[in-house]
Protein backbone atom coordinates (compact mmCIF):
# COMPACT_ATOMS: atom_id res chain seq x y z
CA UNK A 1 0.00 0.00 0.00
CA UNK A 2 1.27 3.33 -0.81
CA UNK A 3 0.70 7.34 0.16
CA UNK A 4 -1.52 9.68 -1.76
CA UNK A 5 -0.21 13.44 -1.34
CA UNK A 6 -1.20 16.51 -2.59
CA UNK A 7 1.23 19.04 -3.80
CA UNK A 8 -0.22 22.52 -4.05
CA UNK A 9 0.90 26.15 -4.50
CA UNK A 10 -2.09 28.18 -2.85
CA UNK A 11 -2.54 32.12 -1.57
CA UNK A 12 -3.62 33.43 2.07
CA UNK A 13 -7.28 32.76 0.97
CA UNK A 14 -6.86 29.31 -0.19
CA UNK A 15 -6.66 29.69 -3.80
CA UNK A 16 -4.94 27.56 -6.15
CA UNK A 17 -5.44 28.54 -9.74
CA UNK A 18 -2.75 29.16 -11.98
CA UNK A 19 0.10 29.75 -9.77
CA UNK A 20 2.85 29.61 -12.94
CA UNK A 21 1.36 31.09 -15.91
CA UNK A 22 -1.30 33.89 -16.91
CA UNK A 23 -2.79 31.58 -19.61
CA UNK A 24 -2.40 28.49 -17.37
CA UNK A 25 -6.10 28.34 -16.17
CA UNK A 26 -8.61 30.98 -16.97
CA UNK A 27 -12.09 29.61 -16.26
CA UNK A 28 -14.50 31.63 -14.64
CA UNK A 29 -12.98 34.50 -15.81
CA UNK A 30 -9.78 34.12 -13.73
CA UNK A 31 -7.21 37.13 -14.39
CA UNK A 32 -4.53 36.42 -11.71
CA UNK A 33 -2.70 34.09 -13.63
CA UNK A 34 1.09 33.77 -12.64
CA UNK A 35 0.63 35.19 -9.16
CA UNK A 36 3.10 32.69 -7.59
CA UNK A 37 6.32 33.76 -10.01
CA UNK A 38 8.29 36.46 -8.24
CA UNK A 39 8.50 33.69 -5.46
CA UNK A 40 10.04 30.92 -7.38
CA UNK A 41 13.71 30.43 -6.14
CA UNK A 42 13.21 29.94 -2.80
CA UNK A 43 10.17 27.46 -2.96
CA UNK A 44 11.37 25.45 -5.79
CA UNK A 45 14.27 24.73 -4.05
CA UNK A 46 12.72 23.91 -0.88
CA UNK A 47 10.18 21.71 -3.40
CA UNK A 48 13.36 19.94 -4.23
CA UNK A 49 14.11 19.22 -1.12
CA UNK A 50 10.83 18.11 0.36
CA UNK A 51 8.52 16.86 -2.53
CA UNK A 52 11.11 15.56 -5.12
CA UNK A 53 13.76 13.76 -3.42
CA UNK A 54 12.19 10.64 -2.78
CA UNK A 55 11.07 8.69 -5.81
CA UNK A 56 7.42 9.05 -6.53
CA UNK A 57 4.42 8.59 -9.45
CA UNK A 58 2.50 11.33 -10.51
CA UNK A 59 -1.31 11.34 -10.66
CA UNK A 60 -2.63 14.24 -12.30
CA UNK A 61 -6.32 15.49 -14.03
CA UNK A 62 -6.49 16.22 -17.68
CA UNK A 63 -5.65 19.96 -18.03
CA UNK A 64 -3.24 19.75 -15.50
CA UNK A 65 -1.76 16.57 -17.82
CA UNK A 66 -2.00 18.47 -20.73
CA UNK A 67 -0.08 21.76 -19.18
CA UNK A 68 2.98 19.68 -18.21
CA UNK A 69 3.44 17.33 -21.17
CA UNK A 70 3.67 20.87 -23.02
CA UNK A 71 6.50 22.15 -21.12
CA UNK A 72 8.62 18.82 -19.56
CA UNK A 73 9.65 16.60 -22.41
CA UNK A 74 11.03 19.85 -23.92
CA UNK A 75 13.41 20.92 -20.96
CA UNK A 76 16.77 20.05 -20.31
CA UNK A 77 19.65 20.47 -17.60
CA UNK A 78 16.51 20.70 -14.53
CA UNK A 79 16.81 18.02 -12.31
CA UNK A 80 12.28 18.95 -11.90
CA UNK A 81 12.36 18.14 -15.67
CA UNK A 82 14.16 14.21 -15.79
CA UNK A 83 12.25 13.68 -12.46
CA UNK A 84 8.71 14.66 -13.66
CA UNK A 85 9.65 13.01 -17.65
CA UNK A 86 10.75 9.36 -15.69
CA UNK A 87 8.27 9.09 -13.31
CA UNK A 88 5.19 7.32 -13.97
CA UNK A 89 1.98 9.26 -14.53
CA UNK A 90 -1.27 8.40 -14.54
CA UNK A 91 -4.03 10.10 -15.83
CA UNK A 92 -7.70 10.70 -14.56
CA UNK A 93 -9.07 11.24 -18.11
CA UNK A 94 -12.66 10.53 -20.13
CA UNK A 95 -11.32 12.63 -23.33
CA UNK A 96 -7.95 12.12 -24.22
CA UNK A 97 -7.14 9.20 -26.26
CA UNK A 98 -3.63 9.33 -26.71
CA UNK A 99 -1.32 10.50 -23.79
CA UNK A 100 2.23 11.29 -25.51
CA UNK A 101 4.37 12.08 -22.15
CA UNK A 102 6.46 8.81 -21.54
CA UNK A 103 5.06 6.61 -18.71
CA UNK A 104 1.51 8.27 -19.31
CA UNK A 105 -1.19 5.70 -18.59
CA UNK A 106 -5.19 6.69 -18.45
CA UNK A 107 -7.21 6.51 -15.75
CA UNK A 108 -10.98 6.12 -16.43
CA UNK A 109 -14.28 5.33 -15.26
CA UNK A 110 -14.75 5.38 -11.50
CA UNK A 111 -11.71 7.76 -11.13
CA UNK A 112 -12.28 7.13 -7.09
CA UNK A 113 -12.31 3.46 -7.34
CA UNK A 114 -9.12 3.57 -9.73
CA UNK A 115 -7.25 5.45 -7.35
CA UNK A 116 -8.62 3.73 -4.62
CA UNK A 117 -6.95 0.19 -6.82
CA UNK A 118 -3.58 2.21 -7.27
CA UNK A 119 -3.08 3.15 -3.56
CA UNK A 120 -3.59 -0.32 -2.68
CA UNK A 121 -0.91 -1.72 -5.00
CA UNK A 122 3.13 -1.55 -4.18
CA UNK A 123 5.26 1.28 -5.09
CA UNK A 124 6.09 4.83 -4.81
CA UNK A 125 4.48 7.83 -3.42
CA UNK A 126 1.68 9.26 -5.48
CA UNK A 127 1.19 12.92 -5.85
CA UNK A 128 -0.97 15.28 -7.13
CA UNK A 129 0.50 18.89 -8.37
CA UNK A 130 -2.01 21.25 -9.74
CA UNK A 131 -5.25 19.20 -10.58
CA UNK A 132 -8.47 21.00 -9.00
CA UNK A 133 -10.60 18.97 -10.23
CA UNK A 134 -9.34 15.54 -9.45
CA UNK A 135 -8.31 16.80 -5.84
CA UNK A 136 -11.82 17.50 -5.33
CA UNK A 137 -13.33 13.98 -6.06
CA UNK A 138 -10.14 12.69 -3.92
CA UNK A 139 -10.89 14.97 -1.08
CA UNK A 140 -14.91 14.00 -1.29
CA UNK A 141 -13.90 10.11 -1.28
CA UNK A 142 -11.10 10.59 1.50
CA UNK A 143 -8.44 9.39 -0.46
CA UNK A 144 -5.56 11.63 0.85
CA UNK A 145 -3.04 10.95 2.98
CA UNK A 146 -1.02 14.33 3.58
CA UNK A 147 -1.12 17.37 2.08
CA UNK A 148 2.37 19.02 1.11
CA UNK A 149 1.33 22.98 1.19
CA UNK A 150 3.15 25.97 -0.03
CA UNK A 151 0.84 29.25 1.10
CA UNK A 152 1.70 32.35 -0.50
CA UNK A 153 1.98 35.81 1.01
CA UNK A 154 -0.87 37.39 -0.90
CA UNK A 155 -4.57 37.56 -1.19
CA UNK A 156 -6.29 37.06 -4.62
CA UNK A 157 -10.08 37.22 -3.76
CA UNK A 158 -11.67 34.82 -5.87
CA UNK A 159 -10.42 31.63 -7.82
CA UNK A 160 -10.18 27.87 -7.41
CA UNK A 161 -10.19 27.46 -3.67
CA UNK A 162 -8.21 23.88 -2.36
CA UNK A 163 -11.24 23.40 0.42
CA UNK A 164 -13.90 24.21 -1.69
CA UNK A 165 -17.90 23.51 -0.83
CA UNK A 166 -18.36 20.06 -0.17
CA UNK A 167 -14.65 19.46 1.47
CA UNK A 168 -15.10 16.28 4.27
CA UNK A 169 -14.49 17.70 7.75
CA UNK A 170 -11.26 16.05 9.11
CA UNK A 171 -8.50 16.66 11.45
CA UNK A 172 -4.63 17.11 9.99
CA UNK A 173 -1.56 16.70 11.92
CA UNK A 174 1.44 19.13 11.29
CA UNK A 175 4.35 16.97 10.27
CA UNK A 176 6.92 20.04 9.30
CA UNK A 177 6.29 23.25 8.80
CA UNK A 178 9.07 26.24 7.19
CA UNK A 179 9.27 29.84 5.93
CA UNK A 180 11.19 30.81 3.09
CA UNK A 181 13.14 33.90 2.92
CA UNK A 182 10.24 35.99 0.95
CA UNK A 183 7.37 34.68 3.22
CA UNK A 184 6.20 31.51 1.34
CA UNK A 185 5.56 29.36 4.25
CA UNK A 186 5.97 25.06 3.66
CA UNK A 187 3.04 22.87 5.58
CA UNK A 188 2.95 19.44 5.70
CA UNK A 189 -0.24 17.93 7.23
CA UNK A 190 -0.57 14.07 7.60
CA UNK A 191 -4.81 13.58 7.41
CA UNK A 192 -6.20 11.90 10.14
CA UNK A 193 -6.83 8.55 8.61
CA UNK A 194 -3.14 8.24 7.44
CA UNK A 195 -1.63 9.46 10.68
CA UNK A 196 -3.75 6.13 12.20
CA UNK A 197 -2.29 3.34 9.85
Amino acid sequence: MRDLAVLTFLTLDGVMQAPAQPEEDTSGGFTHGGWAVEYWGDVMAQVDKEAMAAPFDLLFGRKTYESFASHWPNVSDNPHADKLNNATKYVATSTLSKLEWKNSLPITGDIAAEVARLKAQDGPLLQVHGSWQLIQTLLSHNLIDEFRLWTFPLVLGSGKRLFSQGSIPTNLSLVKTQPTSNGVVMSIYRTASASRR
